[in-house]
């Protein structure tokens, strides 16, 4: 494996376990605030010490998760430095607001939280409780505008005199299409574990049959699925507004989530489907699927509205020529890496006339150098075929995300059926699907952050800068070690987190 591999997998690395603690504490942070409001207009002791139970398992996950998060962010400067000199104008700023606004103010309420019971009065506590979950809802807004920048990167210019990228739109960075849609599915999506988390430990009580703990496991049960259900639903929702954005922005993408390599008018989504390992290439003649059903029509629904648009496969974007939405014609990937060359010579010759003081050359050399910036990212491919991701990754992790999606919207509609209507607490066997839902939901996240930037490869921001460009000219050896000193250490941290939590779980609130 080569040093651009080594930096991948241990970005990658530290991106897995950092999400593995981030949904849950978005999540609890919304149960556990639903919960001390109930013990604020209740009043009763009861929900006191159910929003306590909550939050102490809320505490250890952000705990663990606020280290993962710290060294994420130091691997951009140390890994992709590159990346951070060409856009860190940009792509530092959410980042610094994030740190100094968001996590300030959780770091501030949750001390609030955890130690201002029977300190300050029940009105502050419940704010400071809000507050914290605010706070971590708005660093998750700042960390996925970054993200969503380099997915679709807006408000910024390029300024060949600094060879870097600037932020000329503060507004048009932070509140993208894109950005938002982002946002709404992401902070939902971690809602629907939190949910799940609840209504899974709770159902642990029902199983090992604790009477002391079933009023407080069925009541946690409901709001957790009441909450899931409804944050399930807007999931859904939002998931498809997050398509229709990769339709219009990353093409490739999308045609790499349905396995599309032929584009056509009315084209179907692809409800179930087994690709053909034999296809090896964009270009070549073999069936790409070995067995698929299809819902005619809806891939052109969802990618532009319409039932009969066109929505370019991998082959077109490859060769091109066929009409975009504005009326022009798309170039082919060719016709784009020949404009991102023909940048790259002028940008080094506007620098040298710069240096001369050749006025009229440099001006010349600027005006060809923005007409082919948006093609600049090109100039690094060596071949047309390397810009398609990963198919079969991307492909099975989208279909992965979306069943469980459909999966945890029937299993909240499940739960909330027996527990009113029916007795769970003796119901054995939804108490064990409930416990095995619980990785079902990390799972889900985990494919919808590979399909996000596995699907995107290979761009480190789209169209703009490919990956083996923008990281960091180190030894290979030295990314390999540190690869497995993360390894090692997060491991460590997860299994301690683990035993933290079950310790915590089998001791029980305090009823």
């Amino acid at each position: 494996m080569s040093l651009i591999d080594w930096s991948r997998a241990q970005f990658a690395l530290t991106a897995i376990y950092h999400w593995i603690f981030v949904p849950l504490t978005l999540g609890l942070a919304l149960v556990m605030a639903i919960m001390e409001t109930i013990y604020y207009r209740t009043k009763n002791d009861f929900w006191k010490q159910t929003a306590k139970y909550w939050q102490t398992l809320f505490g250890i996950n952000f705990a663990v998760g606020v280290a993962t998060g710290l060294i994420l962010e130091f691997e951009f400067g140390t890994n992709w430095s590159n990346y951070s000199w060409f856009v860190g104008d940009i792509f530092g700023a959410p980042l610094a607001i994030e740190g100094i606004v968001a996590f300030f103010m959780e770091a501030t309420f949750v001390a609030v939280m955890f130690f201002g019971w029977n300190k300050v009065s029940r009105g502050f506590h419940l704010a400071s409780t809000w507050l914290t979950g605010i706070g971590a809802t708005i660093s998750a807004w700042w960390i996925l505008v970054a993200n969503s920048w380099m997915q679709y990167p807006v408000g910024m210019e390029f300024n060949p005199d600094t060879a870097r990228n600037e932020m000329v739109d503060f507004m048009a960075v932070a509140f993208s299409p894109m950005a938002v849609n982002k946002f709404c599915h992401t902070v939902l999506s971690g809602w629907v574990l939190g949910s799940i988390f609840v209504v899974g430990v709770s159902c642990w009580y029902l199983l090992k049959k604790r009477d002391k703990e079933k009023d407080f496991a069925l009541k946690s049960i409901k709001i957790g699925a009441w909450t899931g259900l409804v944050a399930a639903g807007l999931c859904a929702l939002t998931g498809d507004g997050a398509g229709y954005e990769v339709a219009q922005r990353q093409p490739m993408k999308l045609a790499a989530m349905e396995g599309y390599y032929e584009g056509e008018e009315g084209a179907g989504l692809v409800a179930f489907g087994i690709l053909n390992p034999a296809k090896e290439t964009p270009t070549d003649s073999v069936d790409p699927f070995l067995f698929r059903i299809e819902v005619p029509h809806m891939l052109s629904l969802l990618a532009e509205r319409d039932p009969e648009a066109f929505v370019p496969g991998i082959k077109n974007i490859l060769e091109g020529g066929y009409t975009q939405k504005d009326g022009t014609v798309a170039l082919s990937v060719e016709e784009k890496i020949a404009r991102g060359r023909n940048a790259i010579t002028v940008f080094s010759h506007y620098r040298i006339a710069k240096a001369e003081g050749d006025t009229a050359t440099a001006i010349a050399a600027r005006e060809t150098l923005e007409e082919n910036m948006p093609y600049f990212g090109y100039g690094y491919i060596k071949n047309a075929e390397d810009v398609v991701p990963n198919v079969p990754l991307t492909f099975y992790m989208f279909r992965i995300m979306v069943m469980l999606g459909g999966y945890f919207i029937l299993f909240f509609m499940v739960v909330l059926f027996l527990v009113y209507k029916k007795d769970l607490s003796r119901m054995k066997w939804m108490h064990w699907v409930a416990l095995l839902t619980i990785p079902l939901g990390y799972i889900a996240g985990q494919a919808g952050w590979a399909v996000a930037e596995c699907g995107r490869q290979p761009w480190v921001i789209q169209d703009m800068l490919p990956t083996n460009v923008a990281v960091s000219q180190l030894s290979t050896s030295s990314v390999q070690l540190t690869f497995f000193i993360f390894l090692f250490l997060f491991t460590v941290m997860l299994i301690a987190e683990i035993g933290i939590m079950c310790k915590t779980i089998k001791k029980g609130p305090k009823l």
